[in-house]
């Protein structure tokens, strides 16, 4: 046994043990996911983990200045992350503080300051921190944060009385802010594609355009959560019944409807259905004039607000229904631009080739043509363009460029359009100007919370700032708002892949497999190209070449896996086509910089890395995670690039050779 003065710190996580009894597995996720949050905040302070208990953690301090400070920064860690979750994956933590003397035998402590600082957690509010005058003296004069007493307590099975202070928010930003109140809970709603009962079918369109916009309508209710477009997509023309769709997107009501448009009339018959019990809550029929299409839409969304209220509020004394949703300011009255931009949204949202992404953006720009001020059929203009020149299918700058004077005509006209900010924010992403992708990303998000690109675009942030768990936290959410998104699937498995989740990723990557093809594909070749299956890597790659051939990805791949087989001169010819390619204005500066560090060209790779960083193209998720290139991490010349780009990004851990 040794004998030593101590800090100690006792967490609780708030209302674990009641979310256990109500939902085992939630409330284990959300341990595990508090554990990852908290261990290294206190590793960085200098704190020993004690032990584990269960819902908290016993974290011993050799500084009484280190614990405080690490209480607090776990607080405002806790606050970062909660403000991006929805209301039920939101968590609150207790923390109590004690300083004293303790004794260790084989590696657990024990002794009176255990005893009181257990005793004194219970006492602090949710979000909270409280600790003894013992910490207060020490720590008073050190630290720009605020305290207050909250007298003399008589704790349980401690002889003397202990004065409690707890910190409080002087608005210095020094110490946690006040808690929230708990956010009421979401519900979450699945519109169907309506069916199309119209003679001719071309009206096809119109039926999944008004489809979304009944989507995007919903998504504006208050607490209610929207299954995304892209999503609820394959249940076009399903059999399935309303139990089977509410069990495979985990909701708990459903729209479903049909239309019939004759001439200048619309017919519009809709149902909200319980996806559990198929009670059908409410339903109504439209017959009106095709120009009174808003006032329609306007009426189902304000009547499915009234009918999901109770599934909300529930029966607790005093529970209001939320508010309506907000009438969305309709851009055009021109009903031709309309029905252009409805058809841009169905071929853009099926997102099947690069042809018909160039359909959607002849689409939207006649709509536009035919109306300038329709705000968001020129969102939808910039939303092709950026898939567009992500793509490699046209001149990337050039492209961006146009669509972010597209984005900022839209919010001239209309400031409160969620997808606008979103694809304002993937703009800012591709500049590596991240205090605007954060900014326009939470503005999409408060405008528009079943939205899942902004949880994307925070997750890169994330990603790029070295913290993959809350990159995979943010991504999970995503996912259940758009379970069919590929790019958030296929990040969502490459995330898996780098935090070190083999095994997951694996097992992810085979049950997407038909949905992200391409990606899923890519994703192995990497991992299998690391993991020296060379085997496994080149059936990857032969189905890559499959799919698209020409993607720079493809080519980088199949050079890499040429080299491991002894080939140089195919990725060297990889390379020469890439050039060509950078002379049409593509950016493939990175790609080749991989290709030619495959080849054990270091030099000529570090010169490919320092041109991306200035074209604002650096593969910074690659270069942090991804073991092809781990030993590239030791070279001083790249660790020099990526402290230039976290100058840009924000603090983030400095990447280690092994």
């Amino acid at each position: 046994m040794t004998r030593r003065l101590a800090a100690i710190m006792f967490t609780d996580l708030v209302g674990f043990t009641r979310l256990g009894q109500q939902d085992e597995a939630a409330a284990l996720r959300l341990r595990r996911e508090h554990q990852s949050l908290l261990r290294p905040i206190f590793a960085r302070f200098g704190g020993r983990e004690v032990k584990s208990l269960g819902d908290g953690f016993l974290v011993e301090f050799a500084s009484a200045v280190e614990a405080v400070e690490c209480a607090v920064e776990v607080q405002r860690a806790i606050g970062r992350r909660n403000e991006s979750a929805p209301g039920e994956y939101r968590f609150q933590l207790r923390v109590g503080l004690h300083s004293g003397d303790v004794v260790e035998e084989e590696g657990d402590v024990l002794g009176d300051a255990v005893n009181v600082a257990s005793r004194i957690e219970p006492l602090a509010e949710p979000g909270g921190i409280c600790l003894s005058a013992a910490i207060y003296e020490q720590v008073r004069n050190k630290l720009p944060i605020r305290f207050e007493s909250e007298g003399v307590r008589t704790l349980k099975n401690v002889q003397e009385p202990v004065e409690i202070f707890r910190v409080v928010d002087d608005g210095s930003g020094a110490s946690p802010p006040p808690r929230p109140p708990p956010a009421p809970p979401s519900f979450r709603l699945a519109v169907l594609p309506l069916v199309n009962l119209s003679a001719e079918p071309e009206d096809e369109f119109f039926a999944d355009g008004l489809t979304d916009e009944l989507i995007s309508r919903t998504a504006q209710i208050p607490q209610v959560r929207v299954i995304a477009r892209t999503s609820v997509r394959r249940y076009k023309d399903s059999s399935k019944s309303i139990r089977e769709v509410g069990r495979e997107l985990d909701v708990g009501v459903a729209l479903e409807g049909s239309i019939r448009k004759s001439g200048n009339r619309i017919r519009i018959a809709v149902q909200l259905v319980d996806a559990r019990s198929e009670a059908h809550l409410w339903s109504t029929r439209y017959d009106r004039p095709i120009d009174d299409i808003f006032a329609i839409q306007d009426d189902i969304a304000g009547q499915v607000a009234a009918s999901v209220a109770p599934f909300l509020v529930g029966t607790a004394p005093g529970a209001r229904a939320p508010p309506p949703a907000p009438a969305p300011a309709h851009e055009t009255s021109d009903m031709e631009a309309y029905s252009l931009f409805l058809h841009g949204r169905q071929v853009f949202g099926e997102k099947g080739s690069v042809e018909s992404i160039r359909t959607a953006l002849t689409l939207f720009e006649g709509a536009v043509t035919r109306d300038p001020r329709f705000a968001r059929a020129r969102v939808g203009v910039a939303e092709t363009l950026m898939w567009l020149a992500t793509e490699g299918s046209v001149p990337f700058f050039q492209a961006e460029d146009r669509a972010v004077q597209e984005i900022r005509a839209a919010l001239a006209i209309n400031d409160g359009i969620a997808e606008a900010h979103s694809v304002l924010a993937a703009f800012y992403l591709s500049r590596d100007r991240f205090a605007e992708v954060e900014l326009e990303a939470r503005r999409a998000m408060e405008l528009n919370p079943s939205l899942a690109d902004p949880y994307r675009w925070l997750a890169q942030l994330a990603a790029g700032r070295g913290d993959i768990r809350e990159a995979i936290r943010l991504l999970d959410i995503a996912r259940r708002l758009n379970p069919d998104d590929v790019n958030v699937l296929s990040f969502f498995g490459r995330a898996l892949f780098y935090a070190g989740d083999e095994a997951e990723a694996l097992a992810f990557w085979d049950a997407t497999q038909s949905q992200v093809r391409f990606r899923t594909n890519a994703h192995r070749s990497e991992y299998y190209l690391a993991k020296g299956d060379l085997v496994r890597a080149e059936a990857s790659i032969r189905e890559m070449e499959r799919i698209r051939a020409n993607s720079p990805w493809t080519l980088v791949y199949r050079g890499l896996l040429a080299v491991r087989q002894g080939n140089d001169a195919l990725a060297r010819q990889a390379i020469e086509r890439l050039k060509e390619r950078a002379k049409n204005g593509e950016m493939v500066t990175f790609f080749i910089g991989f290709l030619q560090f495959g080849l054990g060209e270091t030099d000529e790779f570090i010169a490919s890395m320092e041109d991306a960083f200035r074209d604002g193209t650096l593969p910074l998720l690659e270069l942090l995670y991804s073991p092809l290139y781990e030993r590239a991490r030791g070279d001083p010349r790249l660790q020099d690039i990526l402290r230039r780009q976290r100058e840009r990004h924000g603090a983030a851990p400095t990447p280690s050779a092994g």
